[in-house]
């Protein structure tokens, strides 16, 4: 499996945000046949034969321009160039071969990574002027619409012969663990103490770690990875260049990990940037721990834990499920349950209830409580099953009407179903589907 960070770059109006969207699968970029729509770099998704990385799009290169919005623009897809792994230059067809394509392919010549030279609109009439664009010198050239989708596979499977081949391919046994949090709430200071050396380089100025860093590691005769990140800051206050990316590369770690450790300072208490950050690997589907750093600097009594967990069950509603450890980075004390608590969230996000024991639950459960009315109509929960072999686990309860359940009514199935079988750590996902509706092999 290889992973990594693509950016597409081009000059203005050659199709740059169609190509992003049709990678992405989804209208992440707007798309108008005007030069410098796209101002700011968007950050999308993209899986491909096994492999996902992360896609840049990048407003349009002009490096001669020195009014309006280019010099700026310039300014974020030198930075996307900076962070990316591989690089897409889109060139048009349609227009042809400009003096502004000979500048960007000198510009990107010079970064020494891999360039993928992409000729766009070569549908139609446009195929003829493929070969003028052999005068850039970046070799093999992929033509490609990117409106119609032809020779986007190809394309793509470039970008992945490219790409590195990530940690994941060699240590599929090591549990992934992503250490993140705001700045300075001591994410490398825990790395570092894992590893026995420093191997991040530790520092009280905020955002002094910029990339994801792996470590691997053995504890109790297990096998860890654990990925150092760069502190997620306030959107308002993350400077417009290399931080940018250095979240970017935060959120794809958060995405390639088993298990998250979400780190907060017991200093400064929860705040509303740590709710967001737990929001995001919630969202995400991931199974957590929070771990509150520098207990040791906190004036104790014994209730103190008490209530700061009574404050994170308070804030965290949203994931009442959350397991919380109190560690001291600086002397190491209870380190070693991020690695068990990690373990015991992912153990549980890969749970799976039989069905006739799953039905026998919530069969008591409905007889407890009875399912809600909606116009003079009752929810009926004719089956319940779980998913097979997905993350976090997901219920799908078959019913006569989807619309009749109320959130309160989910949120009690939500409660049993933990009650039960517990899935601390993880989130789960409840669907509801009319019956009958992908319920074949329902008996398994």
């Amino acid at each position: 499996m290889k992973s990594g960070i693509v950016a597409i770059v081009g000059r203005p109006n050659v199709g740059k945000s169609t190509l992003f969207n049709r990678l992405t699968g989804h209208r992440l970029s707007i798309v108008e046949d005007v030069p410098g729509v796209t101002r700011d770099r968007v950050y999308g998704e993209c899986e491909w034969c096994g492999s996902r990385f992360s896609i840049i799009d990048t407003g349009g290169i002009e490096l001669e321009a020195q009014d309006g919005m280019y010099p700026l623009m310039l300014k974020q897809a030198e930075a996307a160039v900076a962070s990316a792994d591989v690089i897409v230059f889109v060139t048009d067809a349609k227009f042809g071969l400009t003096s502004s394509d000979y500048d960007v392919a000198d510009f990107l010549r010079k970064c020494g990574k891999p360039v993928i030279l992409c000729v766009n609109k070569t549908d139609g009439k446009n195929k003829a002027a493929i070969f003028d664009f052999y005068a850039l010198n970046l070799g093999q050239i992929f033509d490609i619409s990117a409106e119609q989708g032809s020779g986007v596979g190809d394309l793509l499977d470039e970008i992945v012969l490219n790409l590195k081949e990530s940690v994941e391919k060699e240590d599929t046994d090591a549990l992934k663990i992503a250490i993140v949090g705001k700045p300075n709430a001591g994410k490398s200071s825990i790395l570092n103490k894992f590893a026995g050396f420093e191997r991040v380089i530790v520092s009280p100025i905020a955002g002094t770690t910029r990339d994801a860093i792996d470590e691997r590691i053995t504890c109790d005769g297990k096998d860890y990875i654990i990925t150092d990140t760069a502190g997620i800051r306030k959107k308002a206050r993350v400077d417009e260049n290399v931080e940018y990316y250095s979240v970017v590369r935060a959120f794809s770690a958060i995405k390639r990990s088993d298990a998250v450790a979400v780190i907060l300072d017991a200093e400064e208490g929860l705040t509303d940037q740590d709710v967001k950050i737990a929001g995001f690997v919630h969202n995400d589907g991931k199974p957590s721990v929070i771990v509150v750093n520098k207990w040791d600097l906190i004036e104790k009594d014994t209730h103190t834990a008490e209530k700061f967990t009574n404050k994170l069950k308070e804030d965290l509603k949203f994931m009442d499920y959350f397991l919380v450890i109190y560690v001291s980075a600086l002397t190491g004390k209870r380190l070693p349950l991020i690695l068990k608590e990690a373990e015991r969230a992912y153990k549980n996000a890969h749970k799976f209830i039989k069905t006739g024991i799953l039905n026998d639950v919530i069969g008591d459960a409905i007889a407890v409580n009875e399912p809600p009315h909606k116009n003079g109509k009752k929810l009926k929960i004719n089956f319940t099953r779980q998913v097979e072999n997905l993350a976090p686990p997901t219920f799908d309860f078959f019913v006569n009407d989807p619309e009749i359940v109320h959130f309160s009514y989910k949120r009690f199935l939500e409660n049993t179903l933990r009650k039960s079988f517990g899935f601390e750590g993880t989130p789960i996902r409840l669907r509801f589907k009319i019956a009958g509706e992908n319920s074949d092999n329902k008996k398994k």
